[in-house]
């Protein structure tokens, strides 16, 4: 019965590629002619359409879920780039494309986190301050496995964070496998509208100042050099640099908040396949503020922009990392628009710090370990605290210096 069913489709396919004005023997047909301009070859095209002909004719909901030309192409686009394996490298759609344009300019509806794939898991990598993420409870390295009541396992981060998105005041579940948790946690997550808000700084002490940096976008240099600038004001001697949770963002903001505290020499390397991909990034010497001590806070949040930052300014000898492992997210990825206005992000390099370390899928580890996490009760924050007890020493060796 079986072996019937087989051949009457092939038969109905063979009938329909005929129908359509296609075959394979044609004479008048030079396949020689199309592969010049087709990016597959012509039975690679012919199997498409097999396909497309049998979802249309047997799906059991074809008939009523009307699938359009442009969605069919847009999931052959993305298929076609998911089969490389890797999370950063994808296809958006114009839709899409649009959504992070808004996410960019710092302002849209979701959850307030960073996520990202590693070996097949869709993993939190930050929560932002201050957002319902944050406030549920989500950590860095939270495993999403369900969102409601869809399972999520294997789905692309791209996907996911469509899924996540929505009104703002609505709720969505979210369940995550968390390291040393027997069971799954749940967490219940009213949307909102996120504004990004990227820097923040205060004045720990009469002479140490702080600076958080949360992600690094368009305007994030010069709020953090206003930022600086005015601690110094205050009187600051000495700055703790916190890029806990902070995901990372644009390669250019990394390399100009670097520089206000080198006045020269290599920042990072991107090493990639193109000749466009190599490319060595050095300190601004216009950019420069100071040479004042310096701590950089990290943890496993801290990701991209962040790493390269602390990763430059730890090479070169101007801080000491305290916290823990950061994420090890060090890949350089270019949006290539497309003529629809979808486009394709491509990792085109990876990053490496001055002294020639990896980043990506490895990490930066602190010069000084401190488990815990950022508190806003700076008295309960063990890595904070610990940040402080070594600027201290710093400023009293200068002072001796002195």
């Amino acid at each position: 019965m079986k072996k019937k069913i087989y051949i009457f489709i092939a038969l109905i396919i063979t009938l329909t590629g005929f129908l359509y004005g296609y075959s394979a023997n044609s004479a008048d047909f030079s396949e020689s002619d199309f592969n010049r301009i087709s990016p597959f070859s012509v039975r690679s095209l012919w199997l498409l359409r097999q396909v497309r002909y049998i979802i249309e004719s047997y799906q059991v909901d074809a008939d009523t879920k009307k699938v359009t030309d442009e969605e069919l192409l847009h999931g052959a686009a993305r298929g076609m780039v998911e089969a490389w394996k890797d999370p950063y490298t994808r296809f958006v759609s114009p839709s899409q494309l649009k959504d992070e344009e808004i996410e960019l300019e710092g302002k849209y509806g979701g959850l307030g986190m960073y996520i990202g794939e590693r070996d097949g898991q869709i993993l939190v990598i930050s929560p932002m301050e201050d957002s319902p993420a944050e406030r549920a409870g989500l950590k860095p390295k939270d495993q999403i496995v369900k969102v409601d009541d869809t399972v999520v396992v294997g789905w692309t981060s791209d996907r996911v964070v469509q899924k996540l998105r929505g009104e703002p005041d609505t709720k969505v579940t979210l369940w995550v496998r968390r390291e040393g948790e027997d069971e799954l946690l749940s967490f219940e997550i009213t949307r909102e509208i996120i504004k990004l808000h990227s820097v923040r700084y205060e004045m720990l002490s009469d002479d140490i100042g702080y600076l958080k940096l949360t992600q690094f976008k368009h305007n994030t240099s010069e709020e953090a050099r206003n930022a600086v600038r005015d601690l110094m004001r205050q009187g600051m001697r000495a700055l703790i640099l916190d890029l806990r949770n902070n995901g990372g963002g644009l390669l250019d903001a990394s390399v100009k908040i670097s520089s206000f505290f080198l006045r020269d020499g290599l920042i990072v390397e991107t090493r990639g396949r193109s000749e466009r991909a190599n490319d060595k990034y050095y300190a601004d010497r216009n950019q420069y503020l100071t040479n004042m001590p310096l701590i950089v806070l990290i943890n496993g949040g801290s990701a991209s922009a962040s790493e390269i930052v602390a990763g430059a300014l730890n090479d070169r000898g101007r801080a000491k990392l305290v916290g823990e492992k950061s994420f090890g997210k060090g890949s350089v990825q270019t949006l290539f628009p497309l003529t629809d206005g979808s486009g394709v992000y491509v990792t085109i390099a990876r990053y490496y710090t001055p002294s020639g370390k990896l980043i990506d899928h490895v990490g930066l580890s602190p010069d000084i370990e401190v488990k815990g996490e950022p508190d806003r009760d700076k008295s309960k924050d063990a890595q904070l605290k610990r940040a402080i007890e070594e600027i201290k020493k710093s400023l009293r060796s200068v002072a001796g210096r002195k």
